[in-house]
């Protein structure tokens, strides 16, 4: 079963700020924190009090997904249903983000969640079978009752990503301002693997404040980045994945 939905009252502002396509500007009201170093992932649950679930959390995200182990289970395809968006993206200081249009969603187990923003990470934060990918591109979205949903797409080196190409010729020149590219449509679509088989688990953000509850799908089969594309992303964020965190007895379902 997923996760029962839990009440938006609960995610934390921080987590709606990162999440929502509102302004990113009150982040600066928050502590700083990073990937190495003294506001490192080992160091989140001490910067603020509502960072707590990063240390203490039961149902933290990344994971290590070991296909041996992972329960194979007959559940429901995701449904996509991903339309058109003008390119709305930032750079708001750990990674590159685009905020998309309302009115594109997934369903999932009868839930239905609609996208909010996706944004990237390097390497990919999931490992599968103890080994990370290049990147992984996360895909944000949140149902009518506050319950969060991510899509992992998981990225190898290859050939071109032609859809990556045309975020990456658009990256802002500013951190922490939205940059909105009316000329140019998107569609996360064309993100995704022909093969959409998943492995589904009960996870966490895996920023700060860690929040819980939060459903993930990673799609078994990646896509390509060329490593080009993966330089031209480590020239503004040479690595940005979080450490894969304990499973404490979390059961990882894979679709036939």
């Amino acid at each position: 079963m997923l996760p029962t939905p839990v009440n938006l009252a609960i995610v934390s502002a921080v987590t709606l700020l990162t999440l929502s396509q509102a302004s990113f500007a009150a982040e600066d009201h928050h502590p700083h924190w990073s990937y190495a170093g003294s506001t490192g992932p080992a160091k989140w649950a001490k910067l603020e009090q509502d960072f707590g679930a990063c240390a203490l959390g039961k149902h933290q995200s990344p994971i290590d997904i070991h296909d041996n182990a992972a329960k194979k289970a007959d559940l429901p395809a995701i449904e996509f249903d991903y339309k058109p968006s003008p390119l709305k993206i930032i750079d708001n200081g750990h990674t590159i983000q685009v905020n998309y249009a309302s009115g594109s969603s997934i369903t999932a187990g009868g839930k239905k969640y609609e996208l909010l923003q996706f944004h990237f990470h390097k390497p990919s934060e999931e490992k599968i079978n103890g080994k990370p990918y290049a990147m992984v591109a996360h895909l944000v979205h949140r149902d009518s009752g506050g319950q969060l949903a991510v899509v992992a797409v998981l990225l190898k080196t290859g050939a071109e990503n032609p859809f990556i190409k045309t975020l990456w010729a658009n990256l802002p020149k500013e951190k922490e301002t939205e940059s909105v590219v009316d000329t140019v449509k998107i569609n996360v679509a064309d993100l995704l693997p022909k093969d959409t088989a998943y492995y589904t688990f009960t996870g966490s953000l895996t920023t700060p404040p860690c929040s819980e509850n939060v459903t993930w799908f990673v799609l078994k089969h990646p896509e390509t980045i060329s490593t080009d594309e993966v330089a031209r992303f480590a020239k503004v964020y040479p690595m940005n994945a979080r450490p894969v965190q304990a499973l404490h007895g979390r059961e990882v379902r894979a679709s036939k």
